[in-house]
């Protein structure tokens, strides 16, 4: 049989077996000659599996805060639901209206869910290093935000590959990068302790705003006028 290399755009962590025929009408394929077979994922296909990637990370996420609320935050201080006034302003701002929604261009959306990884991925192993220093942290929480840290490297590739095939754009404005610093400088192991609570509640809530976002651009693909937050 005829040699024929197959070249898929995917990112690390997504199953993608890359077989001729096995993606059917999802796979791009174009004969490049020389019995090269060059093969790319559709547009479609690519924001299922960044939706899934945004999806798995805010549940984990969900899990993380619960866990170390559990472990090291007693009920009287546990934060309110969807209540996260303290977390950094920086970050792109959820659209508070209809109106609003319907201004926003796909390029903001895919701009703000990459700016929101790239804003997040520093803190994320900071944090990892100080869950380390913990004397009694649970290993499902010590694998869970190293898994988050993976995944949100791994959804950041397949967002730039869906930059480059919906904008036709290598990079866009990756945003300015948070330090743990930011949320405050502890004196002390209890202030340790709630600064890494606040990090994790505050991910949680900009985890949610990624897949918002995404969800949000997978609709316009088909529908436009009828997409909306509320």
């Amino acid at each position: 049989f005829e040699n024929v290399n197959i070249f898929c755009i995917c990112w690390t962590g997504l199953f993608l077996w890359c077989l001729h025929g096995m993606l059917g009408s999802a796979m791009d394929c174009k004969n490049g000659g020389a019995g090269n077979v060059h093969c790319s994922i559709s547009v479609d296909k690519l924001l299922d599996r960044a939706i899934h990637h945004s999806e798995l990370i805010y549940i984990i996420s969900e899990e993380s805060t619960a866990l170390f609320e559990e472990t090291f935050i007693p009920k009287s201080m546990h934060a309110p639901q969807n209540n996260w006034g303290h977390c950094n302003s920086k970050t792109p701002p959820m659209p508070t209206s209809k109106s609003d929604v319907q201004q926003i261009s796909d390029k903001w959306l895919l701009q703000s869910v990459l700016i929101l990884i790239r804003f997040w991925m520093d803190p994320l192993k900071e944090l990892q290093s100080s869950l380390d220093r913990y004397d009694n942290a649970p290993s499902a929480l010590l694998n869970k935000t190293k898994w988050i840290s993976t995944k949100l490297m791994n959804l950041k590739e397949g967002v730039l590959v869906l930059i480059k095939k919906m904008l036709d754009e290598g990079t866009l404005d990756p945003g300015n990068s948070v330090s743990l610093t930011s949320f405050m400088v502890p004196s002390d192991e209890t202030e340790y302790v709630l600064r890494d609570y606040s990090l994790l509640t505050c991910f949680k809530k900009d985890a949610h705003k990624i897949e918002t976002f995404l969800k949000l651009l997978k609709c316009r693909q088909t529908d436009n006028l009828s997409c909306s937050l509320f």
